[in-house]
């Protein structure tokens, strides 16, 4: 349930003449942080009650401002929580430069409960083969991708090949995100970011291909080696 990513609310267009305003970046990540969550006690009973009646729009605003404050280039979404009712991810999408950021909000984030669970990276999903994805006339099932992945023992890092039979129905752009969307969706935002390094989209079945399942539990096990390459990518 991605629902928010922060966004121009102007309604009208920018001239491209306009130089793009400077954003500003706290100098303080602990005190930005700690800023952050007295901002979010002030809007969860907002929050809950917009979520709870299915009208998430009415608090975006809100929510767009708060995490522009911790930092500019955040980004933001609600999700279905894997242990909670719901998740808020807030991401740096792996940007070094912003981690310290997403550390401190980490760091000083109240302990998970029932309703609300807290991530500073975009999670797997429990069960990746159970996701379709639907893009206009097409529906993109993730237990039908299979991958081909070359393991560098050295670096411990993984080259893969992405394969879907619908592939060769989309467009470049669309066929693109939907090689890099299933591995993000079985390792997280932040093994992905950290194991994978060549990605490329197959146009055949490659032979030995595995499961996303497959990929998922051979790239949580490189760090105790002794992994045999699984295919290569064409």
């Amino acid at each position: 349930m991605r629902l928010f990513r922060r966004k121009n609310t102007d309604t009208d267009p920018p001239d491209p003449r306009t130089a793009w305003p400077e954003q500003h970046v706290p100098d303080d990540p602990a005190a930005a942080a700690e800023a952050f969550w007295v901002g979010w006690f002030d809007l969860l009973p907002m929050v809950s009650a917009a979520l709870g009646e299915g009208e998430p729009h009415r608090v975006e605003h809100e929510l767009c401002q708060l995490v522009e404050a911790l930092h500019p280039r955040l980004h933001f979404s609600l999700e279905r929580g894997r242990q909670s009712i719901y998740a808020l991810v807030v991401t740096g999408q792996e940007d070094p430069e912003v981690r310290p950021f997403t550390d401190a909000w980490r760091a000083t984030a109240p302990p998970d409960d029932a309703i609300w669970e807290y991530h500073d990276s975009v999670p797997p999903v429990p069960d990746p083969t159970e996701v379709t994805v639907n893009l206009g006339e097409h529906r993109i099932s993730l237990a039908d991708i299979r991958v081909v992945a070359q393991v560098d023992e050295t670096e411990h890092v993984v080259d893969v090949a992405v394969f879907h039979p619908g592939f060769g129905e989309l467009d470049d752009a669309t066929r693109q995100t939907m090689t890099f969307l299933p591995l993000d969706a079985t390792l997280g935002e932040r093994l992905a970011a950290e194991r994978l390094r060549r990605v490329e989209t197959a146009a055949v079945e490659p032979a030995e291909a595995i499961t996303l399942l497959e990929f998922r539990e051979l790239v949580r096990g490189l760090d105790a080696g002794g992994h045999e390459n699984v295919g290569a990518p064409d």
